[in-house]
């Protein structure tokens, strides 16, 4: 079974070092890592000793990136898994894997166990992050497995077979707000898509890259209806995220957290209402914002 890694970055060349590091460690190396990225001013030239490293540049855009590795690597490779350039990945996530992957075959996706995740709050230290995944469980005897309704985004991997042609959806343009949802939910009609308990990882969070706060805001409530009327997200779920998140920036917004741009993110969603309100639905518009 061959595994390619790929990696969409933008602009942040610093952190990919530490993940290739990681990468170089694993029990079971990769057989291809690919690093997407607008241009060469986005990353360091890199080289590694244990896979081949590849890099390819294109149009800007999360979803974009990701479709022009799946282009790439596609036919050369059994799983594509999705990281991060920020996921610090335990020394047997490979290896763990390939044998889930091995052992159901009709399995479509598989997204792992984030023991310690910096996207919910200021970010996470490389040290810490290495002590939490060294501290979690592994082996077979801890391994639950459950259906999920879609794949966390900072690592997910793809049964290549089941892609068939299908790729992400660049109507979600730059940071692609919910793309990782809405990809392995089309994958769910083709097989199951589960999370493993021991298939392990963290997240540093570097909040280097990401989308301005009224951007992001503007897709917290554009997107999930979007993706509601495309049919890959569930009415229910997609307005819990809605709801949450405009709560969250509502209730936060008096006194904000230092690294989240609440104010930003609320002015996105109120934007957002008074477009849907003359029926805009279009979750491009963030790229005039």
């Amino acid at each position: 079974m061959r595994i390619c890694i790929v990696i969409p970055t933008y602009g942040r060349k610093s952190v990919l070092s530490s993940l290739l590091a990681q990468l170089e460690q694993q029990h079971r190396p990769p057989d291809e890592v690919v690093i997407s990225a607008p241009d060469a001013g986005h990353v360091e030239r890199l080289t590694a000793e244990k896979f081949p490293l590849t890099y390819l540049y294109g149009r800007t855009g999360l979803c974009a990136q990701r479709n022009r590795a799946l282009d790439d690597v596609s036919d050369r490779c059994d799983v594509v898994t999705f990281f991060d350039d920020d996921f610090v990945p335990a020394k047997d996530y490979l290896a763990v894997l390939e044998a889930a992957f091995r052992e159901h075959p009709d399995w479509a996706a598989v997204t792992g166990n984030v023991v310690l995740d910096g996207a919910r709050n200021a970010g996470v230290a490389l040290e810490d992050a290495l002590n939490a995944v060294a501290q979690a469980p592994a082996g077979p005897y801890d391994q639950i497995i459950r259906e999920r309704e879609g794949a966390y985004g900072c690592n997910m991997s793809f049964r290549t077979a089941m892609i068939a042609g299908r790729r992400f959806d660049e109507a979600l343009p730059l940071y692609g707000w919910l793309e990782d949802i809405d990809f392995s939910s089309q994958m769910a009609t083709r097989g199951k898509v589960v999370w493993i308990s021991n298939l392990v990882g963290a997240h540093l969070g570097v909040k280097g890259g990401r989308s301005s706060g009224v951007r992001l805001g503007y897709s917290q409530v554009v997107n999930p209806l979007y993706l509601i009327r495309k049919g890959t997200l569930s009415l229910r779920f997609g307005l819990q995220l809605l709801i949450q998140n405009v709560g969250s920036n509502i209730a936060r917004s008096v006194s904000p957290e230092p690294y989240v741009d609440r104010r930003g993110r609320l002015r996105g969603n109120l934007l957002a209402v008074a477009h849907l309100l003359r029926l805009r639905l279009d979750p491009t518009h963030i790229l005039k914002l």
